[in-house]
């Protein structure tokens, strides 16, 4: 092997380590992009940009926390989005393996408890959540929504049906999720970027001016036409 070569191996393992060693000694508050789940509050709150976007109850183990094998427990720590299932599914779809069976359940449905709507699978980057993918802990919906907001479940995080689809359109694989026994932490509302809001802005404008030209009997130019004479170029 050439001393350049051996310098280069080098160069990326300590590169390797150091992230690595970042990512297992960062405190979520400074990711900017996650979600984060509280044990405490049984909630789940998704961050972007570092502002809320939105918050959703939850429910979490009712065996507390932990992440040995054969036990039915919340991990805790920082893990991140592996594998997503069910694009497209009906509300209360239910899932058996991972897979739709055809059946559909509403919410409470009596004496049913399966995993339905859509499966977020999670896998732990830390020691303390290293079985997290093997254990198959997912986020995903449940038909028992009478017991979100307390904990309820046999490991994974349960959602309404509702909540569950929301948070699997905005949540893409690779992303973070923090699962901490405290307090959810403080965080502004999340603001839209000004470029949509003045699209927005021009678009309401365009059929007020439309509105208004057919009040004189005008004929007004097409709403796609008047939202691309105003919106700005790139």
């Amino acid at each position: 092997m050439s001393k350049k070569s051996h310098m280069f191996r080098l160069g990326s393992l300590l590169l390797t380590l150091s992230f690595v060693s970042r990512l297992h000694a960062t405190n979520v508050v400074e990711m900017p992009n996650r979600v984060i789940i509280s044990v405490h509050d049984q909630k789940l709150m998704l961050l972007q940009n570092g502002a809320k976007v939105a918050t959703y109850p939850i429910s979490t183990s009712k065996f507390g926390v932990g992440d040995s094998s054969g036990r039915m427990t919340t991990p805790l720590g920082l893990l991140q989005v592996a594998k997503k299932i069910g694009d497209n599914f009906p509300p209360g779809a239910v899932f058996h393996n991972r897979r739709w069976t055809g059946e559909i359940l509403k919410a409470n449905a009596p004496g049913r408890d399966p995993i339905t709507t859509r499966i977020i699978w999670l896998r732990g980057l830390e020691v303390q959540n290293a079985h997290a993918l093997i254990r198959c802990i997912y986020i995903h919906g449940t038909p028992e929504e009478k017991t979100i907001g307390r904990p309820a479940s046999y490991g994974c995080i349960r959602m309404k049906a509702s909540d569950v689809v929301a948070l699997y359109s905005m949540v893409p694989v690779g992303a973070f999720v923090q699962i901490m026994s405290d307090r959810l932490p403080k965080a502004p509302v999340f603001k839209p970027a000004k470029a949509a809001v003045q699209a927005q802005q021009v678009e309401s404008e365009s059929w007020m001016n439309s509105a208004r030209s057919r009040k004189t009997g005008s004929n007004p130019p097409h709403k796609s036409a008047v939202v691309a004479q105003n919106i700005p170029q790139a």
